[in-house]
This record gives C-alpha cells, sequence and structure tokens, in this order.
C-alpha cells in the first residue's frame, strides 16, 4: 500500500466551498497523512526537519490549493524554497525523492474553456503548473497531471462538488492500492480523467 501525504493550504479554509469538503472527507482514509500548512505554520516558519521527514515517509507528495493569480498559496512556495533544497531533493548523488508520485489538487475560479490557448487564461491548467512540474521532474519524482474542478464559485449550484468529492476519493484509493495507470495518468491534461463513473 502507498502512503500518501497531502499538503494543504488555503488561507481561508473556513469559507471554503469546495476544499473544506474534500479535507473532511480525505481525514476519514487510512494512509493517508493531512497537513493544514497554514495552521501548522501561522508565522510561515518552515520546520525543515519535519518536513523532509514526512517526505520520507510517504510514496505520494500533493499540494492542495486553491489557484492564486496563476501560482501557488505563498506558503507552498515557502515550503518549496526551504525544504526543497539540493542536499536534499536533487543533489546528483543524493536523490531522495526518486520515484515518488506528486501531483497537485486544486480549485480553479475560472471555468474550464478559460484555461487554453485561446481562452481568456491563454494556457492550459497544466501548463501554469510547468515551474512547479520542473522542479518535482528536477528532483527525479514522477509528476502527474493535476486533479483538477473549474468554475469554482460555480460548483455547489451545477451540482458538481458531490461528484469532484466522490472523484477525489476514488482516486486517493486508488494510489494507496497501486491501481492507478501512471504511465496513462502521465499523459492526461488532468487526472480526473482516470476516474471511471
Amino acid at each position: 500500500m502507498n502512503k500518501i501525504l497531502i499538503l494543504y493550504a488555503h488561507q481561508r479554509h473556513e469559507a471554503s466551498n469546495i476544499n473544506k469538503p474534500m479535507v473532511e472527507e480525505t481525514k476519514n482514509i487510512d494512509g493517508v497523512t493531512f497537513v493544514d500548512l497554514y495552521a501548522e505554520y501561522p508565522d510561515s516558519k518552515i520546520n525543515v526537519e519535519k518536513e523532509q521527514q514526512r517526505l520520507f515517509e510517504h510514496d505520494i507528495i500533493i499540494f492542495q490549493f486553491p489557484l492564486q493569480w496563476y501560482s501557488t498559496p505563498a506558503i507552498l512556495k515557502e515550503w518549496q524554497d526551504r525544504v526543497l533544497h539540493a542536499d536534499f531533493a536533487y543533489n546528483k548523488n543524493r536523490l531522495l525523492l526518486k520515484n515518488k508520485i506528486f501531483f497537485c489538487a486544486l480549485t480553479a475560479g475560472g471555468p474550464e474553456d478559460a484555461f487554453n490557448t485561446k481562452g481568456y487564461n491563454r494556457y492550459t491548467i497544466r501548463e501554469m503548473l510547468y515551474p512547479i512540474e520542473q522542479t518535482m521532474v528536477l528532483c527525479k519524482m514522477i509528476y502527474l497531471p493535476p486533479y483538477a474542478i473549474f468554475g469554482a464559485r460555480f460548483v455547489k449550484d451545477e451540482q458538481r462538488l458531490e461528484p469532484h468529492i466522490k472523484g477525489w476519493i476514488t482516486l486517493l484509493e486508488m494510489l494507496k492500492e497501486k491501481r492507478l495507470d501512471i504511465d496513462k495518468a502521465m499523459t492526461q491534461p488532468i487526472l480526473n480523467s482516470m476516474i471511471s463513473d
């Protein structure tokens, strides 16, 4: 069984319409370690050794966050800068994260059709995450596309929340039980397409 680490970053968790219920469901899954970075580090002073130990202890690493200005919330960038330093993460003689699986689980305010070369945002959601992808590739991790939901403000009204959470739980169970086709998943624009109804 794979062990999963979710590093969660949401500055307004209590007001979240999507991430909050996702978190509540996630906490019921054995084999998943959930870390609320803003709750654990309200001063943004990351405990580097503790976070590196968490990485050692897990097979799958997930950043969960709302997309903000086409990037992660600030604490996730701080986490990357402090935890993934060269001697730990990508020294060619010390590839400590090699073959661990990584992906982002994110919510985006804009509609899905806004994330393409002809859309309002000019790039796909996967392209928006290229800096994170390249970071994890440098660390020799297995990078998967994001598990994403678009048009976040309208999810409840459009009755998309329950299917999204159900898909999220299914994805975590598949990953935990090593049932996800990783090679196929790597080629998808988003991981949502790997979840069958």
